[in-house]
């Protein structure tokens, strides 16, 4: 922990592209917490009505399954969302934050399970007390939470696409010859992940030859993990070729 907070963290990849996140403050997180506080209660409130019906049979039966599911439906939810919308919960959209690994590698569901199974000893005693102190003593505005999972809360990037013509050049992008693939893959994508593919494009030619290599496989092999297009797709195209048609597709590209 450090007594002066971080407004930034700033990563560099072991191939040399370096991207910085705008650290989320705890007062705003506070308030992202808020809005899913809210969320959470109707989600509460509606499995409530259901242990109701059990509460004509046996009153201590409805109670325990009523505090049962409002521990279940209180961290499910922050892991449900958090990995189906690649570290947003409703909360961080409204607030315009995102969950992502501190070291600026792809968010991992054990690391979504373990921040918000960790956020029950983060709310104790009382309101959030000990994750607020956490954060606002860790340089990088952690909870508990956070720094056991390896995560930290940024701010959301600016959703303005990339002069892609400018950077690489193409004629012709193969990839959207299958557009249900192409709408796939747009949202599959890690954001973080397509800011490194974007910084990776965009300063290409200043990487020593093998980590540019290196780099592109790497990006190439996992974009191809999210979706896989088909042969006839793919064929004639370097790692560094496709990695640029993926960005057109993510980008809303086409063919020129």
């Amino acid at each position: 922990m450090s007594s002066q907070r971080a407004t930034s963290l700033t990563i560099e990849t072991p191939e040399g592209v370096e991207f910085s996140f705008e650290l989320a403050s705890p007062v705003t997180r506070s308030l992202a917490w808020m809005v899913d506080v809210a969320a959470i209660g109707v989600l509460t409130k509606a499995a409530g009505k259901a242990c109701e019906l059990l509460g004509h049979m046996s009153q201590d039966w409805a109670t325990a399954i009523a505090v049962i599911l409002y521990f279940a439906v209180s961290i499910g939810y922050g892991i449900a969302l958090e990995w189906r919308w690649h570290g947003q919960t409703l909360g961080k959209r409204v607030m315009g934050l995102r969950v992502v690994d501190a070291q600026g590698l792809r968010l991992q569901l054990s690391q979504v399970v373990l921040r918000n199974l960790l956020r029950l000893v983060d709310m104790l005693p009382l309101v959030y007390l000990v994750g607020g102190v956490a954060s606002f003593c860790s340089r990088n505005c952690q909870r508990l939470g956070d720094l056991a999972a390896g995560t930290i809360v940024a701010r959301e990037r600016s959703a303005h696409a990339p002069n892609l013509e400018q950077m690489a050049p193409a004629k012709y992008n193969s990839l959207l010859a299958w557009p249900h693939l192409a709408a796939r893959l747009r949202s599959l994508a890690n954001p973080q992940s397509v800011s490194i593919a974007v910084r990776a494009v965009s300063r290409r030619d200043g990487y020593e030859p093998l980590a540019r290599i290196e780099l592109f496989r790497e990006l190439a092999e996992y974009f191809q993990s999210l979706v896989e297009f088909p042969e006839a797709a793919r064929e004639g195209l370097t790692d560094e070729q496709y990695v640029r048609s993926v960005l057109r597709v993510i980008y809303g590209g086409r063919p020129g």
